[in-house]
């Protein structure tokens, strides 16, 4: 059996092909996908090279919880994202860049900081972060296999 047969004519292969595109993209965009981490600021609860699965809706509804894990870009460098763990929402009082100093996370900002403080830019130095520039919510690590497990709380 020969793809013709399975296509009938050309035109119907790339209608196939276009609607298989169309939707694999847009699950990719507003939906989830897959994303891999580098870097130390997570250890130990990620390592770099963890592959991560994320949703996309949580973000969109503003359903984000203190602990959620997420993948923002950056708020210094836009080509860059970064996995952070949500540790201020609106109106809490979380520690600023200088010790001994707080302040209040604004309205339509979130609180991130890293995993391992000590090796990990945050808002500790960059200051809350727009709502608006977190992507997705990470839900479960699927890399290394033998590290399989659920991070959503």
């Amino acid at each position: 059996m020969s793809l013709r047969h399975i296509f009938g004519n050309s035109g119907e292969l790339f209608r196939f092909v276009l609607q298989t595109a169309c939707i694999t993209h847009c699950t990719w965009e507003f939906v989830g996908d897959f994303v891999m981490c580098s870097g130390p600021s997570m250890e130990p609860t990620l390592q770099t090279n963890n592959i991560l699965m994320t949703e996309h809706i949580t973000p969109r509804f503003q359903r984000l919880c203190k602990g959620d894990i997420v993948i923002a870009k950056c708020p210094r460098n836009p080509k860059q994202y970064v996995c952070k763990r949500i540790t201020g929402l609106p109106g809490d009082k979380v520690r600023g860049h200088f010790p001994g100093r707080s302040q209040v996370v604004p309205k339509g900002h979130v609180w991130l900081e890293g995993d391992n403080t000590n090796n990990s830019a945050d808002s500790r130095v960059y200051g809350p972060v727009p709502q608006g520039l977190v992507r997705s919510r990470v839900v479960c690590r699927i890399w290394p296999l033998n590290k399989i497990s659920s991070l959503s709380e």
